[in-house]
């Protein structure tokens, strides 16, 4: 599960490593600027290891919201190092305005300006050996794909843009010998089924993925047996594995059986009520603390714009019951005379101009903070659709009506992941998502969301 939420091992020791490298900066800084004694006396007599623990903290609270524990970051050093130059900059801003209302934390200058482009360098050069590394073909889990069809090629595909995962795809078998040296992809199909033994001590296969189509006849059971008994090697379906390294459900490879036998447990009791209580809570505090900002999102709307300050929708919640949710009015009172229709990708016409600012930062989705206190949804969760539109995504899209087997929510797993929903298609882009949340929900998931989601909202990134 760990690596589901991307706190993985490798994000952890990546996480690790930069602490101490900041921490040296700036102890480094310190013996260069006040020279031997004076720098050991600053360090243990007045809190100066406390305070570069403190700058520590704040740099890698920056780094996590510039995205930078997000590998495919890496690929692109430009962006690397701009986005290193812009954390740090965050950093150090946030550490002035705190050591400005506590002197007694303050750092001395010289030894901030020596620090801040020491650690600019040693962050610079870390993560381009870091990215190096991850990225070497000899480095990673060797994994071998049993099929050579449209599933097998899909996770193939998904391995090759995500290097820095840690899987390097060794090749396919197949059970067809015409196929044996063709290229599908990057990867060629290495061998038969018949052979999968001895190709996977050749190769040295770390973990085996199972992508057939059509299994009867084909499905090599007893190889597989032997080597799952072994110990030797991981065995793993592809919807499995497909999900665990996309953070989604695949539709395509998504049979119904697998879906029944894989599901989460059924919550417990204590569990089900504590996430409950935290979501409350959670829109408690965030009604309170909006409260200002609502009122003067209020007013603007009057004087923007004739009609209703709020507005309210039908929607679909859990076990397809229907509820109303509430609004900040971003439209025209006659926006949807013609009916229901989908949001414009490239700015919607029906807005006001206070609306148009309101979406782009989220104000208007406060008033559903009362949704959420009234248990029609939860702070996280499949977003709500209106009936008009599930109707037709339900007939569209497999596995579509599962979505409301949850509580709808304010945010979720799709929506950091997949921003956009302006179509069928990016309507099941999104559902490979949510099924993915309906299955592994839990307290963790739902923290590491919102605070995915206030970093979007800080950033002005997604719709």
């Amino acid at each position: 599960m760990a690596s589901t939420r991307r706190l993985n091992v490798r994000t952890l020791l990546l996480i690790i490593a930069e602490a101490l490298l900041i921490f040296l900066a700036m102890v480094t800084a310190a013996y260069l600027r006040l020279g031997w004694s004076d720098a050991y006396f600053e360090l243990n007599e007045r809190y100066g290891f406390g305070k570069a623990a403190l700058v520590t903290l704040f740099c890698l609270a920056a780094f996590y919201l510039y995205d930078l524990y997000d590998f495919v970051v890496m690929h692109d050093r430009r962006e690397l190092v701009l986005r290193l130059v812009q954390a740090l900059g965050l950093a150090w801003v946030a550490l002035a305005i705190v050591m400005y209302l506590l002197p007694q934390l303050m750092i001395g200058r010289g030894v901030s300006l020596i620090a801040l482009p020491l650690a600019l360098m040693l962050m610079v050069g870390w993560r381009v050996a870091a990215h190096w590394l991850l990225g070497h073909p000899g480095v990673g889990e060797k994994v071998l794909i049993v099929g050579s069809g449209s599933s097998a090629v899909e996770v193939a595909r998904e391995v090759l843009e995500r290097r820095d995962a840690g899987y390097r795809v060794v090749g396919f078998v197949d059970s067809d010998p015409a196929l044996v040296g063709q290229s599908l992809l990057n990867p060629r199909v290495i061998g038969l089924t018949d052979d999968l033994a001895a190709i996977t001590r050749r190769e040295g296969v770390n973990r085996i993925v199972v992508a057939l189509g059509e299994r009867r006849g084909q499905f090599p059971v007893r190889q597989l047996l032997d080597l799952s008994l072994s110990g030797d090697v991981a065995i793993e379906e592809c919807a499995s594995f497909y999900e665990r390294l996309t953070g989604r459900v695949s539709l395509d490879m998504m049979r119904p059986s697998w879906l029944i036998f894989s599901s989460r447990a059924r919550q417990a009791r204590a569990s089900a009520v504590i996430r409950a209580v935290f979501h409350r809570v959670t829109a408690l505090a965030g009604a309170l603390l909006s409260l200002p900002v609502a009122l003067v999102t209020a007013a603007l709307i009057k004087l923007d714009s004739p009609g209703p300050v709020l507005y309210s929708q039908e929607r679909v919640g859990k076990n397809g019951r229907s509820f109303r949710v509430y609004k900040f009015r971003s439209m025209r009172t006659d926006a949807e005379k013609d009916g229901p229709v989908w949001a414009s990708r490239s700015g919607d016409a029906r807005t006001t101009r206070v609306g148009r600012v309101i979406r782009k930062i989220r104000v208007d989705e406060i008033p559903q903070f009362w949704n959420i206190l009234r248990g029609e949804m939860n702070f996280v969760g499949p977003r709500p659709e209106r009936p008009h539109f599930v109707k037709q995504l339900a007939e569209e899209i497999p596995f579509y009506e599962q979505r409301h087997l949850v509580p709808p929510g304010l945010t979720g797993w799709a929506q950091i992941k997949y921003p956009y929903g302006a179509s069928v298609e990016d309507a099941r882009q999104k559902l490979q998502y949510d099924l993915y949340y309906i299955k592994n929900q839990s307290l963790v998931l739902d923290a590491v969301i919102l605070f995915e989601t206030v970093k979007t909202i800080l950033f002005g990134r997604g719709t």
